[in-house]
């Protein structure tokens, strides 16, 4: 039979631990909220205080529902009066001695059927179950912050604890609100050990120089939906403590990836923790305040010396190719769309009328506005029929001789001065501008996948590229509203170079049976906010093509960490390549 819990204690009234005692309130549970000394009680009260008034200000909560909420919280300095209660939520810092020792505490105080539940994030559950006379009765319940807004909470059993327990705690989750994952104990568990390897590897390309922050930040935000980028994200969590995650990570997974990147120590030995003290990678104004002061908000490209474009070469009749086609001839320029046979050309021209004409009965173009785009658009089969183009891009199969042949054409007929752009997401640009006779005039442009809608681009400059060639294109992005972000010239770019080793992990998690596919898309788009889990985003994108870009990813970069995992290798070995064929991770041959 379940276990009433109509009683729980909460020790620690941080932001965290005066959150959790805010949600429990709400629910209907009293509360006893333990803090070490009375300034620590008033803080915590003071946090609830202000949390529960913003609630009120935003409709969220009444006047009346507050006054009930605050009244079944009481307050103490006493772990003695947690006697009674039916679970203890532990909420104190990051520190295994310091947990230890309250629950050893509570074993002396507490009954025996009382369920000790700690909040950490990072540090094993196991270790500070078998410190107590209980360890069965010992469990992880990871909220996240803000807890009263955040659904996700992480349920974390050990290898000992009751099943009951488990079963206890998840329906004590889901009558709080909150969307429960049971997951074993492992460092990070699902959410943590999948994002803050994903962030340590931002800090690492800044620390290299190899992007600005607002790029990196400005890159995951457009070019994968994120609601913040890695930098801004660190600090919103505080650099301090990503730096203690990101160690109990390496400690137990011996996985480089995830061993600090030394620019955190520095940033932390400096004071620099993130918002919470007024900077970090980005400088606020004022501690805990969310305003940037020093946000580069422009391009440092200086346009003035951008080339003149107006007429605008796209090779290829794919998706991506028809998509750019659209975005520049919405925009005014005159689009010259070369294909390998007349019939392909009229094909790709037509899914560009049906794009523009889906556009028109959703109200977002004119009629007059996509019949003059589509005027603009003539088919070509002939290269030298690009031959007076200002901008040529080149958006064909991901085959590198197939783009070097397309580039040693394109060197021939088309006129000096002219920018040759590629749309690669993985392959070298150097690689396309050594097959012509003008490598300072070649560039990556990496649009992304709905190109009419997604608004990033990766702009990518090879040791060759001239600085008017990386200006045209800027002054182009923005001629037709597309955001630029720049980097150099390595495999995966910015977005893939962080999204697909995140991805990785999350096979590799899947292949150790540590959560269920499901769970973990639950706990990525549930606690991070993701628009997608990876399991989802994986079987989009297509296994196989992940497949590929992993492999140049670690083919490149020789990390052991970045080697495709082997459960990805069979699955694309075995035809599950995911939505395309119905099956990948999920099954949707039934849908």
């Amino acid at each position: 039979m379940a276990r009433e819990i109509s009683s729980v204690g909460v020790i620690g009234l941080g932001t965290m631990g005066a959150g959790i005692a805010e949600v429990l309130a709400r629910s209907g549970v009293s509360v006893v909220a333990v803090e070490i000394d009375d300034d620590g009680v008033h803080r915590g009260r003071g946090h609830l205080e202000h949390s529960t008034e913003r609630a009120v200000s935003g409709g969220k909560l009444d006047a009346d529902g507050r006054s009930a909420l605050l009244d079944r919280i009481r307050y103490t300095t006493s772990l003695a009066e947690l006697s009674d209660v039916d679970l203890v939520i532990e909420a104190i810092p990051e520190n295994l001695e310091a947990k230890s020792d309250v629950f050893a505490q509570l074993d002396k105080i507490t009954g025996p059927d009382t369920i000790f539940v700690s909040n950490t994030s990072s540090l094993s559950i196991t270790e500070i179950g078998v410190r107590t006379a209980r360890p069965g009765k010992v469990v992880g319940m990871h909220f996240f912050n803000p807890a009263p807004i955040l659904k996700l909470v992480e349920v974390v059993r050990t290898v000992v604890t009751e099943p009951d327990v488990v079963t206890d705690v998840v329906a004590f989750a889901e009558r709080l609100g909150k969307t429960p994952v049971v997951i074993g104990d492992r460092a990070g568990f699902i959410a943590n050990a999948l994002l803050f390897g994903y962030l340590n590897h931002a800090v690492r390309m800044y620390e290299q120089r190899y992007a600005t922050r607002e790029d990196l930040d400005a890159a995951m935000r457009f070019g994968c939906g994120y609601p913040m980028g890695p930098l801004a994200l660190l600090d919103l969590i505080g650099l301090d403590t990503a730096y203690e995650i990101l160690d109990t990570m390496y400690h137990q997974s011996r996985n480089r990836l995830h061993a600090p990147a030394p620019l955190l120590k520095q940033m932390i030995t400096a004071g620099l923790l993130g918002r919470k003290t007024g900077r970090g990678f980005y400088t606020y104004d004022e501690p805990d305040s969310p305003t940037v002061t020093d946000a580069v908000t422009a391009s440092t490209v200086d346009t003035a010396t951008a080339r003149e474009v107006r007429k605008v070469g796209v090779v290829g009749t794919g998706t991506m190719a028809t998509g750019i086609v659209e975005v520049f001839a919405k925009r005014g320029y005159e689009v010259i769309l070369r294909a390998r046979s007349a019939e392909k050309a009229a094909a790709s021209v037509a899914r560009v009328k049906k794009s523009l004409d889906k556009a028109v009965v959703k109200g977002k173009l004119s009629e007059e506005d996509a019949a003059a785009a589509l005027g603009r658009i003539s088919p070509a089969v002939e290269f030298e029929e690009l031959a007076d183009v200002d901008l040529v891009v080149e958006a064909v199969a991901e085959d590198l001789a197939v783009k070097q042949a397309v580039f040693a054409a394109l060197d021939d007929v088309v006129k000096p001065g002219a920018v040759l752009a590629t749309t690669t997401s993985s392959l070298p640009v150097i690689e396309c501008a050594a097959a012509t006779s003008r490598p300072s005039d070649v560039v990556g442009v990496h649009f992304f996948n709905p190109a009419p809608v997604m608004k990033l681009v990766e702009v990518v400059s090879t040791i060759a590229t001239a600085p008017d060639v990386i200006a045209t294109v800027d002054a182009v992005c923005a001629a037709v509203g597309k955001h630029p972000v720049h980097c150099g010239d390595r495999a995966g770019f910015i977005v893939n170079a962080l999204l697909f080793p995140y991805l990785n992990d999350a096979v590799k998690m899947l292949e150790a049976h540590y959560a269920e596919a499901d769970d973990i898309d639950t706990a990525m788009k549930v606690g991070c906010g993701l628009p997608m889990g990876p399991f989802e985003l994986l079987d989009v994108v297509g296994l196989d093509v992940s497949l590929a870009i992993q492999r140049t990813l670690y083919n490149e970069f020789r990390e052991e960490g970045f080697a495709p995992a082997p459960l990805l290798e069979h699955l694309v070995t075995a035809g599950r390549l995911g939505r395309k064929t119905g099956k990948g991770f999920k099954d949707y041959s039934a849908r």
